[in-house]
């Protein structure tokens, strides 16, 4: 055998020993869960998931970043399931957990990269974020000021977590084809999983998520009972996984795994079992932008893939309780004079638009959402606890001089990312990143989409265009090629 074989053959040794042992701390993370769950250790769990969660978050941070933004994605998959779990094994709900602290902490970690990368802050891919965290800068100090200190922090951390994922991805550009191959990996493993257990929660309902929705009193979230529930599988609402499954089906489009087809049905079942209207709508606008900015074999592949999700998935949609279901939902699109959802968000909108845009200085962070929690002593939701339009909680929270600056950054975010889009055409991870973050900008008509889930697809999207930019840049080529994992 030559020494070129054997180099290249030692070489591969040396990675599927690397991969093993990057993987080992969070493999064991979820071992130890699982045992804990069927020991009925609902109190050590509560306790032990957090810090056992943060700390392997610190040793992929340092040993394989990219492995850490997939970690992460499946601390906020599982997270609320874990929690959940938790109750059940221990017999009763309870109000709140430290276990959900856990994918909030992990993705803070990333905050350490505008430390140790401070220097792209300079350069122009970094001056977008300089502008988003000036804005919210200036929110926090009006939030500490009206809502306290507590409820600025918490919703500070919901603001910025997205941002500093992204620039965390921006500033790896050279390692831009791991954070693709494992940000697909996850969302495609991610949604067979969260698919498949959609499908169960739908049709059995499991006494732990039973015992959660009546708990925590979720009725926007539909009966604890099979064929009532509108689903949210592994997560905390039917919100959030929405979203999770309209960026796992976008990203399908990016994927050559074995699984996809059986991933994207599951999801895709899932997905419209939430009977969550702004983010099937949100999907649409992410296919069609897909569309319009592929090439003619990638428009061949996305119609063919649509083709084979309705075969796989209509049949089941159109009969017994799943049919009743989605006909009602449906029902409230084509008759929007009867929908209550949609009248209150009218009368929301005519009502409360002038005190949003003429608010100058802003009510500051901390001042809506389940961060007025925090802002009373009794811990229930403030005046302002739900709010349905973020087009106008942006500059009501911000004020005029924060939303100024915040929009600049995302908006000169956005526009960047579409103009390095054009330059890499082959890139089809860069081309659903695209879609997905401009979908989910124009789903802020709905809800404030660019905190929470729907904010880490849309900075991780326009963050892994301009990363990926910056790699082919480095790399001299004026094309990028994708490895698909299986």
């Amino acid at each position: 055998m030559s020494s070129i074989a054997r180099a290249g053959i030692d070489s591969a040794a040396r990675d599927v020993k690397r991969e093993r042992k990057e993987w080992l701390p969070p493999a064991l993370l979820w071992l130890i869960t699982a045992m804990l769950i069927v020991a009925h250790q609902g109190t050590v769990l509560t306790l032990a998931f957090p810090v056992l969660s943060i700390a392997v978050g610190f040793w992929l941070y340092f040993k394989s970043p990219a492995k850490y933004v997939g970690y992460m994605w499946w601390l906020w998959f599982l997270s609320p399931e874990v929690r959940r779990l938790a109750d059940w094994s221990k017999g009763a709900f309870t109000p709140t957990s430290l276990i959900q602290v856990a994918p909030l902490a992990v993705t803070m970690i990333s905050g350490l990269s505008l430390i140790r990368f401070y220097p792209v802050l300079a350069q122009k891919r970094g001056l977008p974020v300089l502008l988003m965290l000036a804005g919210l800068g200036y929110a926090f100090m009006i939030g500490v000021v009206s809502s306290g200190p507590l409820a600025a922090l918490y919703d500070l951390a919901n603001w910025v977590y997205p941002i500093l994922i992204g620039f965390h991805i921006m500033a790896h550009s050279r390692q831009y084809p791991d954070y693709r191959e494992t940000i697909v990996n996850t969302f495609i493993w991610g949604m067979l999983l969260m698919g498949g257990y959609g499908l169960v929660q739908f049709f059995i309902m499991p006494q732990w998520d039973a015992l959660w929705m009546l708990g925590s009193q979720m009725n926007s979230q539909g009966d604890p009972v099979p064929f009532g529930v509108r689903v949210f599988s592994t997560m905390n609402s039917s919100g959030p996984f929405a979203l999770a499954m309209m960026g796992a089906m976008v990203y399908v489009m990016a994927a050559n795994h074995r699984v996809r087809w059986m991933a994207g049905a599951f999801g895709f079942l899932s997905f419209c079992l939430s009977l969550v209207r702004s983010t099937w709508g949100g999907w649409v606008i992410a296919m069609l932008i897909q569309l319009v900015k592929s090439n003619n074999k990638v428009r061949i592949r996305i119609v063919a893939s649509a083709i084979v999700l309705a075969g796989l998935c209509v049949p089941l949609l159109a009969i017994g309780p799943v049919a009743q279901r989605m006909q009602a939902r449906l029902d409230t699109i084509v008759n929007l004079h009867d929908d209550q959802s949609y009248a209150a968000r009218n009368e929301f909108y005519a009502s409360f638009a002038k005190t949003a845009f003429t608010d100058v200085t802003g009510e500051g962070l901390g001042a809506t959402g389940t961060s007025t929690k925090l802002s009373n002593d009794g811990g229930q939701l403030g005046q302002y606890g739900n709010f349905d339009s973020g087009v106008m909680n942006i500059p009501f929270v911000l004020g005029w001089p924060g939303t100024l600056l915040y929009m600049s950054g995302v908006i000169w975010l956005l526009v960047r990312a579409l103009r390095a889009s054009f330059r890499l055409r082959d890139d089809k991870f860069a081309s659903a990143s695209l879609s997905l973050s401009l979908a989910i900008f124009a789903m802020l008509v709905f809800t404030n989409s660019l905190v929470g889930t729907g904010g880490l697809l849309l900075f991780m999207g326009a963050f892994s265009i301009l990363s990926a930019a910056h790699w082919q840049k480095l790399n001299g080529r004026r094309h990028s090629f994708f490895h698909g994992g299986h």
